[in-house]
């Protein structure tokens, strides 16, 4: 498997977490993630910071550029531990292999984390 499809699967998980659940992401996690995601597919920043009263917009850009110069596949792969690391500290807390079973959790949530884990 490709380190372009690990990266999916793994976009796919954290997009199909469910807003309450053992699993769940604080603002910083979010931010890690879109900054992550916005250098492994688009590069560097490439727009003006927004106004100082647009906080969600300038905090998504700031975590953007504070990650400015990594390379797509540097990106790729910090995406990858950090959706793996929130799984390993959830696990701290709740059995993971039982709640990625149970009911009303996507499936593909469980394959995709197989996937990203794969060698």
């Amino acid at each position: 498997m490709t380190l372009e499809e690990k990266f999916q699967a793994a976009v796919d998980i954290i997009q199909k977490l469910p807003k309450d659940g053992p699993l769940s992401t604080t603002n910083d996690d979010k931010l890690k993630f879109y900054s992550l995601f916005k250098q492994a597919t688009v590069g560097d920043v490439n727009t003006e910071r927004p106004a100082f009263y647009q906080l969600i917009e300038k905090a998504k850009w700031d975590a953007w550029k504070s990650v400015e110069g990594i390379s797509k596949e540097d990106a790729m792969q910090k995406y990858i531990d950090a959706v793996n690391a929130a799984f390993e500290k959830a696990a701290e807390q709740v059995d993971v292999n039982a709640w990625l079973s149970g009911d009303g959790l996507d499936p593909s949530i469980k394959t995709n984390l197989a996937k990203i884990n794969a060698k």
